[in-house]
């Protein structure tokens, strides 16, 4: 995966979030990760138009999060121009069939049940980074 690709994690448990970026990196994935533990400030940094840095991003998205749901957070990424063509990857324990269909109509590209095998998640993401080295990604400033 390109090291200009910024993983955005939006986990609310810091465990989850250590275990995820562990095997991130144990998948020799080198990328920036910026971890956001509510989906307020990721929702607020994801618009933020003022931003310094440019540059292409992947979302992981946990749904249940403390202050607002991962759907929202879906959709609202899914209805900006901006960030529409961004990939989101759902890591939840929510395993509802509806609920997981429900995703996939608005728009995410892979939905993993925790708890994830972790080998099947490193080459999602390794296969999402080829994704956006062919197509144009979003660029956040």
């Amino acid at each position: 995966m390109s090291n200009s690709v910024k993983i955005v994690m939006i986990e609310d448990d810091h465990g989850h979030a250590r275990l995820i970026e562990k095997n991130i990196r144990r998948a020799n994935i080198a990328n920036e990760i910026v971890h956001f533990d509510n989906g307020s400030a990721a929702v607020e940094y994801l618009l933020d138009d003022t931003r310094e840095q440019k540059g292409s991003i992947l979302i992981l998205l946990d749904l249940n999060l403390p202050d607002m749901s991962g759907v929202d957070i879906l959709r609202k990424v899914k209805g900006d121009e901006a960030l529409r063509r961004a990939p989101v990857v759902i890591l939840t324990t929510t395993d509802d069939r509806t609920e997981i269909q429900h995703c996939y109509d608005l728009g995410c590209n892979v939905y993993i049940t925790k708890p994830v095998d972790y080998d099947a998640f490193a080459q999602a993401i390794r296969q999402l980074g080829l994704f956006l080295s062919v197509i144009q990604a979003p660029v956040i400033s």
